[in-house]
């Protein structure tokens, strides 16, 4: 996609273990200092997997280490004992409602039987139907857990103007906005998905956070979730974030990366979530939107003038596999996340960018949600969560 990984100028500053068993490697970076999570990707030139029995496609690869974080997370335990045929894989967290938007930009385009936001059609790969709306919900709960039941990590205690860029169905937004009810929030997405009753200092905004930016004031805390493989330029992005922000404000981001890996090695090259991996990584080249820019965003962030930057790396298990409670829970939550968003994650770039037929499509993506059941295969996928501060001079 034409984005280079920026070299990194210093050593680590710090590293620090957050979690027990299911902790992120954490490294804290003064004004100059890079950690090694914000080391470039694995070479998208690595040999890839063998193909699904579907179109086959140049992939990348799906043993590629796209980062290794030093010290490495200990291997999560596979559960010994488990019943192949338990379903309770947890509840979908309850759905937000919006505020009033506009009804010009309520318009939709449908295909396929899935309905995506019109406003700047096709910069974005993901429909913003319920089904989708409801993975979006599923994945806040997630990461809930995830961040020990915190909305951020970013050590600021009260911001006062709050910011969500890509906010969805909202539901972040109106979290932060009833836990600091003074501040006023604003969240932006393409889609006007988000509910219409919300707390009085909430509010939505549709446009695009690729656009220049036209606020009138700077901003506390600026947030980030989930944009992986929908942003072009990310350094531009980010210059945009450290121009609104108050000096001594803070960008916060949480990202996914899409390659399907395992400590034990019961996940192989050749599994149907490997060959995901393959498939959307060469996808998301094509399109233009790289997945594997999840690994140089804090470096980008470093780039642009941010200092402390804090980075945590989290393991999150595709199923109910693990024998610690709470990464069973995790993982209970996540394979809800994945069978609910597959087809929405698929179906675009598959069809349009790869150029699959639907029934192609729908076959892959089936048996994605099959492997996901298979919980003698101990698949995670890797959650990167930073916190970045603008310096006060």
């Amino acid at each position: 996609m034409g984005i280079g990984a920026p070299a990194s100028s210093a050593n680590v500053g710090e590293t620090v273990s957050l979690l027990s068993e299911a902790a992120p490697v954490a490294a804290v970076d003064g004004d100059a200092s890079t950690s090694p999570a914000s080391a470039a990707p694995a070479s998208n030139k690595q040999s890839s997997a063998e193909t699904a029995p579907v179109p086959t496609t140049a992939a990348g690869p799906s043993t590629a280490v796209e980062y290794d974080p030093a010290p490495i997370q200990p291997p999560i335990q596979p559960e010994s004992d488990f019943d192949e045929s338990d379903s309770a894989y947890g509840e979908p967290d309850h759905l937000s409602d919006t505020t009033s938007i506009p009804s010009t930009i309520w318009r939709h385009r449908y295909e396929n039987g899935r309905r995506y936001h019109k406003f700047r059609e096709g910069e974005y790969w993901g429909p913003n139907d319920e089904v989708q709306n409801d993975q979006l919900d599923i994945a806040h709960h997630m990461f809930l857990i995830l961040l020990d039941n915190k909305l951020h990590l970013a050590p600021i205690e009260n911001p006062q103007r709050i910011l969500d860029l890509g906010c969805g169905t909202g539901i972040w937004c109106i979290d932060m906005a009833d836990e600091h009810p003074g501040a006023e929030t604003i969240g932006v997405d393409l889609s006007p998905i988000q509910p219409s009753f919300t707390p009085p200092n909430c509010k939505f905004e549709i446009d695009d956070v690729t656009s220049s930016w036209t606020f009138p004031y700077a901003f506390d805390l600026i947030n980030i979730r989930a944009l992986y493989g929908s942003i072009a330029d990310w350094p531009a992005l980010y210059q945009q974030v450290f121009d609104n922000l108050q000096p001594g404000g803070y960008l916060h981001e949480v990202e996914m990366s899409i390659q399907f890996k395992s400590d034990d090695g019961t996940l192989t090259p050749d599994h149907i979530l490997s060959q995901w991996s393959d498939v959307f990584h060469e996808a998301s080249n094509r399109f233009g939107k790289s997945f594997y820019e999840v690994w140089n965003l804090s470096t980008y962030a470093k780039n642009v003038g941010f200092v402390d930057v804090v980075e945590n790396v989290y393991k999150v298990p595709v199923n109910g596999w693990p024998a610690d409670p709470r990464m069973k829970e995790i993982g209970r939550w996540n394979f809800l996340h994945c069978t609910q968003g597959a087809e929405g994650w698929g179906l675009f770039l598959l069809t349009k960018v790869m150029g699959w037929s639907v029934e192609e499509a729908q076959v892959f993506i089936a048996k994605f949600r099959n492997g996901l059941k298979e919980r003698k295969v101990h698949a995670y996928f890797e959650v990167v969560q930073f916190s970045a501060r603008k310096p006060m001079y």
